[in-house]
C-alpha cells in the first residue's frame, strides 16, 4: 500500500486557538531553551478538548469510557464526507444521505463548512446533528462521527442529546476538523488517533485523511 496524498483536517493549536465558550485557553511556556540549556522543552498547559479534538463517552456519561481505554480501531476507517451544509444554527437531518453507502467501520465526516469561521463569533453559530442524522449513522452500524464545526450539539447546548446518543451506543465523537472539502478523491483512510490521556474525557488528535493505493 502506498500513500499518494495526506489531506490535513486539523487545525494547529496555539496559545491564540480559539476555544468553546467557557474551556481554558492554551498557555505555552518555555521549560527550556537551545540557548540557555542545549535543548528546547516546551510546558503547555490546555484543556483536553482543545482545537480538533476527540470527544470519549465520559466527556458526558459518567460511567462513559475514558479515551485512553477506547479501541483505537474506532479512530481509523474508510471516510464518508456527508452533506451537512444548511444553515445558521440549523439541524443536519439524514434526507440527503439516503442514497450514501456507509456501514459499520465507517468513519462518518459531517461537510458543514463552517470551519471556515473558525476563530470568528460566527463559528459558534454552527449547523448540528439532529438525532434523527445520529440514529441514521447508528442504524447503519457507524460509531465514529467528525464534524467541520465546534460540536455535534449546537454550542451552549446543555442537554448535549447528540453526545448521549453517540456515547451511549458507544461511539467517539471528532470536533473542530477542517478541510473537509479538499477531500476530491473516493474511499479515503481516515484517522483521529486521540492522544491516549488517562481518565481524560477528550484529546486533541492530528486528524488526516489518506489517498492511499495498492
Amino acid at each position: 500500500m502506498r500513500v499518494e496524498r495526506i489531506v490535513d483536517l486539523s487545525h494547529p493549536i496555539s496559545p491564540r486557538i480559539q476555544v468553546y465558550p467557557g474551556d481554558p485557553e492554551p498557555v505555552f511556556t518555555p521549560h527550556a531553551t537551545v540557548a540557555a540549556d542545549g535543548f528546547a522543552l516546551l510546558h503547555v498547559a490546555m484543556g483536553s478538548q482543545t482545537g480538533t479534538h476527540v470527544d470519549a463517552p465520559c466527556h458526558v456519561l459518567g460511567d462513559g469510557e475514558s479515551v485512553d481505554r477506547l479501541d483505537p480501531a474506532l479512530f481509523v476507517g474508510r471516510g464518508v464526507v456527508l452533506d451537512g451544509r444548511v444553515g445558521e444554527r440549523e439541524r443536519i437531518v439524514p434526507d440527503v444521505w439516503e442514497s450514501v453507502a456507509i456501514g459499520p467501520g465507517d468513519v462518518a465526516l459531517v461537510h458543514t463548512g463552517w470551519s471556515r469561521y473558525f476563530g470568528t463569533d460566527r463559528y459558534f453559530a454552527h449547523p448540528a446533528l439532529s438525532i434523527e442524522a445520529c440514529a441514521w449513522l447508528l442504524e447503519r452500524g457507524v460509531r465514529a462521527v467528525g464534524i467541520d464545526a465546534p460540536s455535534i450539539d449546537p454550542t451552549g447546548d446543555t442537554d448535549l442529546a447528540a453526545h448521549r446518543v453517540f456515547a451511549g451506543s458507544g461511539g467517539v465523537i471528532c470536533e473542530n476538523l477542517c478541510n473537509l472539502d479538499a477531500i476530491d478523491f473516493p474511499d479515503p483512510l481516515v484517522s483521529f488517533l486521540p492522544v491516549p490521556l488517562a481518565g481524560a474525557d477528550g484529546a486533541p488528535v492530528r486528524a488526516v485523511a489518506l489517498q492511499v493505493r495498492e
